[in-house]
């Protein structure tokens, strides 16, 4: 069991856009991931991927892999993480499903504002329907609003469009939303977009429906690549990953590490003027003589940032690590800026008060940050 805590994501989008079908996807996707679900909205429900549960209501069901879904009002949020986020519950992620009519705004704020200190915001990811995107906004304009505050904005259903019609769309979005953009078709991305997998073949309790999964197409004889194909993401600048003729995602990484200490201040800095259309920074950095007793972790997605610092592991290479991901950046350009983070040498020595900035992006630290 561990302490870390649990990242929250919010997936939301009008009716008929598509996400269930990409929730479903990162269930089947996710292999050993332990994934809570909650649904905002009443009545009952049914997750494709989890009929093994059969029909969910108001209630909690949970798998033998560990996924938890609830069928709940918004208002009792905090209820349902308190329990999602208990240490026996073992869970990686917890992706919050918005009603087709919700106003995800409102979500977000009620994870940021919450006071368990197990969660960890990973993020708004607004799903549009590319085939109904201009008669929609036309008839709901604050769908426009939703754009402007998404992290991960995913156009589903890209295959019924043409590339010419497909392009118009992805310039439209990008002039209403300043999160990274992704097109899907049947909502598969790639899980990594959005969370820490385990690694493939890792196990956590019973055997899961995606074993059962598996074990009913081997006797069918079925090898169509549809049982979900894990999470791993190559070390390539371009990533796609294709289910048949279907694109999971298209995106950019960057990997950044430093034998030497990283600069607070010109740290900072760079996270503040990051581009956008970069959705996530992961990883840990060295702070050196500043904090030697500690490393940080950082966790950026979309305008949010937060470090967690933690006791460096016992015998473990004391360097920093960081990986970017986005749509659309320029891969050079943010490689010379991140070369520029090391302390160049003693006279380059940063002053404690350096780490002033660093503390208010820690839960708990000065000025209530």
């Amino acid at each position: 069991m561990t302490s870390k805590p649990v990242p929250v994501i919010v997936l939301a989008g009008f009716l008929g856009s598509g996400k269930t079908t990409l929730l479903n996807h990162l269930l089947r996707a996710s292999r050993g991931t332990r994934i809570g679900v909650v649904v905002n909205d009443f009545g009952a429900i049914e997750i494709d991927a989890m009929t093994v549960a059969g029909q969910l209501g108001d209630s909690t069901v949970s798998l033998g892999n560990g996924c938890l879904c609830c069928a709940v009002d918004a208002s009792e949020l905090d209820v349902f993480l308190d329990r999602l986020t208990r240490p026996d519950a073992r869970l990686d992620v917890i992706v919050i499903e918005a009603s087709g009519l919700a106003e995800p705004q409102e979500l977000v704020r009620m994870v940021l504002a919450g006071e368990n200190e197990r969660v960890m915001y990973g993020g708004l990811v607004e799903v549009v329907d590319a085939a109904e995107f201009d008669a929609t906004l036309e008839r709901h304009p604050e769908i426009a609003r939703h754009l402007g505050i998404a992290d991960l904005i995913v156009l589903n259903k890209a295959d019924r469009v043409g590339d010419a019609a497909g392009e118009r769309l992805r310039e439209r979005i990008r002039g209403l939303g300043r999160g990274a953009l992704v097109s899907a078709t049947y909502g598969r991305i790639d899980p990594e977009l959005l969370f820490e997998c385990r690694p493939r073949g890792e196990r956590v309790g019973q055997l899961s429906f995606e074993d059962l999964r598996e074990e009913d197409e081997d006797a069918a004889g079925a090898g169509d690549g549809d049982r979900g194909d894990g999470c791993e993401v190559g070390d390539g600048h371009r990533h796609g990953r294709a289910h048949g003729d279907h694109l999971h995602a298209a995106y950019e990484s960057v990997s950044f590490t430093a034998d030497e200490p990283l600069h607070p201040r010109r740290l900072l800095d760079f996270l503040d003027s990051r581009p956008e259309g970069l959705y996530r920074i992961k990883g840990f950095v060295d702070f050196g003589a500043l904090d030697p007793r500690n490393r940080y972790a950082v966790h950026a997605v979309g305008r949010f940032l937060r470090f967690h610092p933690e006791p460096w592991p016992a015998g473990e290479r004391r360097q920093s690590g960081i990986v970017l991901i986005g749509s659309g950046i320029d891969t050079a350009a943010l490689r010379k800026e991140l070369d520029a983070l090391p302390v160049a040498g003693p006279q380059d020595a940063p002053d404690e008060h350096t780490m002033w900035g660093v503390l208010r992006f820690v839960p708990d630290g000065p000025e209530g940050s």
